[in-house]
């Protein structure tokens, strides 16, 4: 059976930046703001502070970018924030506090883009559970697509969707340096993402390929039948 491809519009022309050129590309304001606040609505301000001082981003301690458009907020300090987590906590609590930080920024990211996607519209919701998935997760894949420089698609099979990630902010500088896939916000804003877009169920969302294993890109299996 062929692959179903689907396509989002990027503003990133793929085939024109690579994982080698991340370190000089950026999210847009707002998701950089959304992270850090959900970040300081898990941890609180002293924790969230601790992690900023960590990862040498001192900056940003009482001044989170922006609510705006502006890619502005570069993909290498998110990529440290993360690992600073990670650092900080170890790595079981860091992997479950960045999944827990990954849901709550796609609830946060569905308020700012969600009506642009029309995930909003009666129409969507009337939809039969197949087609939302399918809608949903392709919507996901386009708000970064779209608003950010990162690059990604979904290709559609039988049984599962497969999410994948061609330039990830979340590995920039950690390529090839972890002994596991490790990219536990996108895990976390996918798994949040079928939750919502099923009404409340669960689906075995999982990181099969991960630049930070050496992988040429990021790719997650996303079961189109739920757990429960």
């Amino acid at each position: 059976m062929a692959e179903d491809i689907i396509r989002p519009t990027a503003t990133v022309e793929r085939g024109k930046v690579d994982q080698s050129m991340a370190h000089d590309l950026y999210h847009p304001n707002i998701m950089g703001r959304i992270f850090l606040t959900v970040m300081e609505e898990i941890m609180g301000t002293n924790g969230v502070n601790a992690i900023l001082n960590m990862a040498q981003m001192q900056q940003f301690i009482g001044n989170y970018p922006p609510r705006d458009l502006e890619r502005q907020f570069p993909f290498e300090d998110y990529s440290k924030l993360s690992q600073a987590i990670l650092d900080f906590y170890g790595p079981r609590g860091g992997k479950g506090l960045l999944l827990r930080a990954g849901r709550a920024t796609f609830k946060y990211g569905l308020k700012e883009f969600g009506p642009l996607l029309g995930l909003a519209d009666l129409a969507f919701r009337l939809m039969p559970l197949g087609m939302k998935l399918k809608i949903g997760v392709n919507a996901v894949a386009e708000t970064f697509d779209k608003f950010s420089d990162m690059v990604a698609y979904v290709i559609e099979e039988k049984d599962r969707f497969i999410y994948v990630i061609e330039v990830c902010p979340e590995c920039t500088g950690r390529e090839g340096k972890m002994d596991r896939p490790s990219c536990f916000l996108a895990t976390g804003i996918l798994q949040e993402s079928v939750n919502w877009l099923s009404g409340g169920k669960n689906f075995r969302v999982v990181e099969t390929d991960c630049m930070m294993v050496g992988n040429k890109d990021c790719r997650f299996e996303i079961d189109k039948t739920p757990l429960d």
